[in-house]
């Protein structure tokens, strides 16, 4: 079967998904286009997160696959990928298939299976034959009024939050007075309060900082939670007074203050920022977190180190808690990709720019040749640029797990000078460690709890999961 614009046309669910697809027609948002010799295509294609989408069609019988969480089918990233491949514009490399695509020949139903009904009664949809050329005009007095109502929306913008941080300052004065006994009791009604005014003053950010403290102070021992509370009201406060005077602030500061915020950058003008910093190399993913937020957003988290470096980076995607939790990646897959970091003192978080391949290796990963002492104090010179910081990724050489009551820890092999502890939630997971004389391993560090996310030991990779 030869894929044509009539049997996408068929295939589209309703009249918005091709309209939704006909705005994916852009060779940018596919870092990866390719091909192999017996009708196999797929891509990836950004999508509003940092990890791409990965997308495989069949033109033999038009069926597909795609990691979004859109109850579509097929989806708009399906539907561009073939309605691409008809269009001589795109260029497919020609390639083996990778081993995810693999997987899904191997897994996937029947031809026609994947057909389903929304629900929904759309209206007749348009011939894309129709769809497939647009007139851009440009208008300069049109461009001119919109740059003017951009403008005057940032400065509102700017306005409201100040007047959001002088309900803040306020707030935090209350909860100082009443003392941090009463606030950690009381920490979930009260940070809910506060955090939807935030909301209210486009400051997201924060609000969600506030939302998930109650949280953070609960998984604490009771002991160390008032403590542990001055410590984040105080970051909140030091973050108010940054904004206030953002103007005095290094660019890559303010960058950082504005996007604790709350205000984003898009994929675009990153893109096309010429200071963003640029990485290219071969990534390892090192771990993957996933956790729901309070707003029902499932925030998953990849973390990729350039092999041979002590250089790390953060793939952040926000997914429906009803869609899938997978982050498109897998522990331990090695990934060819040019990285662009959002700007920051401290740059972890990036996008994949482009990307020209992957698999899943199993060789032993490279770890840095650092004890965890020396690794801890990279996490405290992280502090000194940025103090809000919550986690920091930290590799290290020769440690061992350690147990004392029901608690576990990591310290150094040859000494006793450092010890973190492990997260509680982890410890029954890293106890059969413990047996081992010495581990190489990477953990993510939260200022309270260390995460172990990977171990090259004597029997070989150990990884959380």
């Amino acid at each position: 079967m030869t894929l044509s614009l009539a049997k996408i046309e068929a295939l589209a669910p309703d009249q918005g998904s091709v309209d939704a697809a006909r705005k994916l027609l852009k060779s940018a948002l596919w870092p990866k286009l390719a091909a192999d010799a017996v009708g196999l295509v797929w891509g990836e294609c950004q999508g509003s997160g940092a990890t791409p989408y990965r997308v495989v069609i069949s033109e033999t019988d038009a069926s597909y696959k795609c990691t979004c969480p859109s109850r579509k089918f097929p989806c708009k990233h399906s539907l561009a990928l073939m309605w691409m491949r008809t269009d001589e514009r795109f260029t497919f490399s020609p390639s083996d298939a990778p081993d995810w695509v693999k997987d899904w020949v191997s897994r996937r139903r029947a031809p026609g299976a994947a057909t389903s009904n929304t629900g929904e009664d759309p209206k007749p949809k348009v011939s894309l034959s129709a769809t497939t050329t647009a007139v851009d005009t440009n208008d300069p007095k049109a461009e001119a009024r919109a740059a003017a109502a951009r403008e005057r929306n940032r400065q509102d913008r700017e306005a409201s939050i100040r007047a959001g941080l002088d309900e803040l300052d306020l707030w935090l004065e209350d909860q100082v007075e009443r003392g941090m006994a009463a606030f950690v009791a009381q920490s979930t009604a009260a940070c809910r309060v506060i955090a939807q005014r935030l909301v209210d003053a486009k400051a997201p950010g924060l609000a969600s900082r506030l939302d998930s403290l109650s949280a953070r102070l609960f998984s604490l021992p009771e002991p160390i939670r008032p403590h542990a509370a001055i410590e984040e009201l105080g970051q909140l406060h030091l973050i108010a007074e940054a904004y206030r005077r953002q103007e005095i602030l290094s660019p890559a500061l303010r960058a950082d203050v504005r996007q604790t915020i709350g205000w984003t950058v898009s994929r675009e003008a990153l893109l096309t920022d010429p200071a963003a910093e640029r990485l290219s190399g071969r990534w390892r993913v090192v771990a993957i977190q996933s956790e729901v937020q309070p707003d029902r957003l499932r925030r998953i988290e990849t973390w990729l180190m350039l092999e041979g470096t002590t250089r790390f980076a953060l793939l952040l995607d926000f997914v429906p808690i009803t869609g899938a939790a997978a982050s498109g990646y897998v522990v331990g897959e090695q990934v060819d990709a040019s990285l662009v970091f959002y700007p920051s003192t401290w740059p972890l978080r990036a996008l994949v720019a482009s990307s020209t391949g992957s698999e899943v290796c199993w060789k032993p990963l490279e770890i840095p040749a650092q004890t965890l002492g020396e690794a801890y104090s990279v996490y405290l010179g992280m502090l000194t640029r940025l103090p809000w910081a919550a986690t920091c990724p930290i590799p290290f050489r020769s440690a061992r797990v350690q147990r004392t009551g029901d608690s576990m820890f990591l310290c150094d092999a040859s000494e006793t000078s450092q010890a973190l502890r492990v997260s509680p939630a982890q410890a029954e997971l890293v106890r059969p460690l413990a047996a081992l004389q010495r581990i190489d391993a990477i953990g993510i560090w939260d200022g309270r709890h260390l995460t172990l996310c990977w171990a090259e030991t004597e029997l070989g990779r150990w990884v959380n999961a």
